[in-house]
């Protein structure tokens, strides 16, 4: 079916006559202007290949043979910020940006850019960044890392990559950007409004304001309306127009010369001063929202036509006309020429193959999880051993002593979060790393979570190796989005080419006497596990936390994985074990590392096999010493990975007994031992099985934590009773 704006376009310059004048190929387009004639052409050109995908995907749907309408129409001015900017300039882009994607292509020769975005309208394997696995506009040697953010989620990860451009170079480490690149952020006008976008802006000015570079150009393509709901009229002017310390340039998208100049001005200020632009383009949404939006179901038919006179590629095509450029018979060639050259690749395209198998769309999870588990560091103790390593430690200090040896092994590593640098750390972790290195490699963060874990992603992505910490594991879960739709995302929808390598430390569990109530006592994980790919590592002991540490950190370098690494607050200073000054819980520093989805054992009952984690180990194996007593023989094993749980471990040590008891701290409702016990029956457990779990409920203060909270008396009440059931 056509589209009425493509009838429109013909209509309009079929009407048009040629002025006599034709100005020379290095002329401005008009008086003032330093947008020439020759890129005006190629902006043009540009302009007509963004809106015939979009027509293109719209037929491709109809057909069943494509699925993604979300065009760029009415967006192609931004076509004139990709030539503002330089192609080694990192971008980051709106899902309305394809012309940007397209004339960045056209500064880099053999580029088949029209071809990649209609591969990934067809989701064919054959598409140069996601293989298939979504439509997003990326690719490597492009400098454009992909966004499946429809909500600005990528707006902290810009801040981190603008962040990371200096702080590489101050490190004296390899930046996979040049040192004067700015990094370009795409965004819409109702998506500025979400609070992660709020929080990305507010934390690249607060940087700002210090002194950190941050050449940071955020693109706000403002069409005035979200889906449906329609953008106050002039309320990005308002809200970013004045805002101190953010440089703001505007211009209308539908005049390519203004939107080149105005592009232009703001990334040679951001490039030379080192410090965050908002540049608003004005825009306007053709087409609707989607193929399968029905536009006339919200707006008038009068407000949707009088929009098409603003249509950019009409404009610029009015413009060329206009001045002598060219005449609306080549004009309309142009335009019937491109779209002929669409169809023809469009055809080409349609009966490529698509991914067809859950191997196949899995291969870059199963690749980064192989190369993971290869990821352990031979050995952790200097050539020359100092009186520290062999005396014995706390989890805390043994963590603090990891975080040392991980800063000299890695010039690249930072550690940074709230209160790490000078405080050391609520609980003291991480005392005295700033005065061993420096304010470049551990240092203070604003309180904000998303920004955090952003910067994070863009260090990691930079060519840095990020260890950002979360204060308490409730923290964690207003940020979550940042590790899910985002860090974890990047090398499954970049088929690997980007990579996203962080571990991040979270204060983690319940158990602190009363203290803090619900923000400061977490026992849910669930939001964490059910993300594919990333590393959850939960150490117990002393010299696990620093091995698995070290091990998390090789993981993230070498195979670019996420790590997320819960460190039992309870047991950071936690001495003894069985009795007062037994010095049981603590432990030398390792030498070697743990390789990821390895369990401990501790005993060698033949009984019953415990499975646990975190605070459930110490209670497990002061139950286990009483059920001794009684003649019952326990051995409990530490699960230490959560993801990819230890499963080869947990049969082995299950088929020794044959009955298993998982003894699981976190909730009973979305716990960990829901994924535990689902594990050995898929691989073939039939003995007595038990479990026993905190209660669903949030931690309350003070000694009513201790009702909800698992407790040994209930772990040894279910270990007897398990026992006694028999085989």
């Amino acid at each position: 079916m056509a589209e009425p704006i493509d009838d429109y376009f013909t209509e309009t310059i079929s009407a048009m006559s040629a002025p006599r004048r034709k100005p020379g190929q290095d002329e401005p387009v008009r008086d003032g202007s330093s947008l020439t004639v020759r890129v005006c052409l190629a902006l043009f050109d540009v302009a007509l290949g963004s809106r015939h995908l979009d027509l293109a995907a719209r037929q491709l749907r109809s057909q069943g043979k494509g699925y993604y309408t979300i065009g760029s129409s009415g967006h192609e001015g931004n076509a004139a910020v990709a030539a503002a900017l330089r192609p080694t300039d990192p971008a980051l882009l709106h899902y309305r940006s394809g012309a940007f994607y397209l004339a960045r292509a056209a500064l880099v020769e053999g580029r088949e850019a029209l071809r990649d975005v209609l591969l990934g309208f067809v989701a064919a394997t054959d598409e140069p960044i996601a293989g298939g696995r979504h439509k997003v506009f990326g690719r490597y040697d492009l400098h454009i890392i992909p966004q499946t953010s429809t909500i600005a989620s990528h707006l902290p990860r810009a801040v981190g990559v603008a962040f990371s451009i200096a702080r590489a170079k101050k490190l004296g480490v390899a930046c996979a950007w040049p040192e004067d690149a700015v990094t370009v952020c795409s965004f819409g006008d109702a998506s500025v409004n979400h609070s992660t976008a709020v929080g990305a802006i507010n934390a690249a000015l607060h940087a700002a304001y210090q002194g950190v570079p941050m050449p940071l150009l955020f693109v706000c393509e403002d069409n005035g309306i979200g889906i449906s709901v329609p953008t106050p009229r002039g309320w990005i002017e308002r809200a970013y127009g004045e805002r101190d310390g953010l440089a703001y340039f505007a211009a209308d998208g539908s005049d390519v010369a203004a939107t080149f100049d105005a592009a232009t001005a703001a990334a040679d200020w951001v490039r030379t001063r080192r410090r965050p632009a908002f540049l608003h383009v004005r825009t306007v949404r053709l087409m609707g929202h989607a193929g399968s939006d029905y536009e006339p179901a919200y707006r008038r038919p009068d407000e949707i036509v009088a929009e098409y006179d603003r249509d950019p590629v009409l404009c610029t095509a009015k413009l060329l006309v206009d001045i002598g450029v060219l005449t609306p018979t080549d004009v309309l060639d142009h335009y019937e020429a491109k779209r002929a050259n669409v169809i023809e690749l469009a055809n080409q395209i349609s009966e490529l193959p698509q991914l067809d198998s859950a191997h196949a769309v899995m291969e870059p999870l199963r690749t980064t999880d192989d190369d993971i588990r290869g990821a352990v560091p031979e050995s952790l103790v200097a050539s020359v051993k100092s009186a520290e390593t062999d005396a014995p430690m706390t989890v805390a200090t043994a963590i603090n002593r990891a975080l040392h040896d991980i800063l000299d092994r890695y010039p690249e590593a930072m550690i940074f979060g709230e209160d790490v640098a000078r405080k050391g750390g609520v609980y003291g972790v991480t005392r005295g790393l700033l005065s061993a290195t420096s304010s470049a490699r551990v240092f203070d963060t604003l309180l904000d979570e998303q920004s955090i874990l952003g910067l994070a992603l863009g260090a990691g992505v930079s060519g840095l190796l990020p260890i950002p910490e979360i204060q308490y594991l409730a923290y964690f879960h207003n940020a979550a989005d940042q590790i899910r739709g985002e860090a974890a995302t990047l090398q499954f929808f970049s088929n690997r080419q980007y990579r996203n390598p962080m571990v991040v430390r979270v204060a983690a569990y319940g158990y602190q006497k009363g203290f803090g109530g619900h923000f400061h006592n977490d026992n849910s994980i669930a939001a964490m596990r059910d993300i594919p790919g990333v590393v959850i590592a939960s150490p117990a002991r002393p010299d696990d936390a620093a091995a698995m540490l070290h091990t998390c950190a090789a993981a993230a370098r070498e195979a670019g994985a996420v790590c997320l690494f819960l460190e039992p607050i309870a047991l950071y200073h936690t001495r003894d074990l069985y009795d007062d000054n037994d010095g049981g819980w603590l432990a030398s520093y390792p030498e070697s590392g743990v390789a990821v989805g390895r369990a401990r054992t501790y005993g060698e009952g033949t009984d019953l096999t415990i499975l646990t984690f975190g605070n459930g180990l110490r209670m497990s194996l002061r139950v286990a010493r009483r059920l001794a007593a009684l003649d019952i023989g326990v051995r409990v094993v530490d699960l230490r990975w959560l993801a990819p749980l230890p499963v080869e471990d947990m049969l082995y040590e299950a088929g020794v007994s044959g009955r298993v008891l998982i003894v699981d701290e976190t909730r009973e409702t979305g716990g960990v031992g829901e994924g535990v016990l689902a594990a050995l029956v898929k691989h073939g457990f039939v003995g007595p099985l038990g479990r026993v779990a905190g209660n669903d409920s949030f931690i309350p203060l003070g000694d009513a934590a201790l009702h909800v909270l698992l407790s040994e008396e209930t772990v040894e009440a279910a270990a007897i009773k398990l026992v006694g059931s028999g085989t």
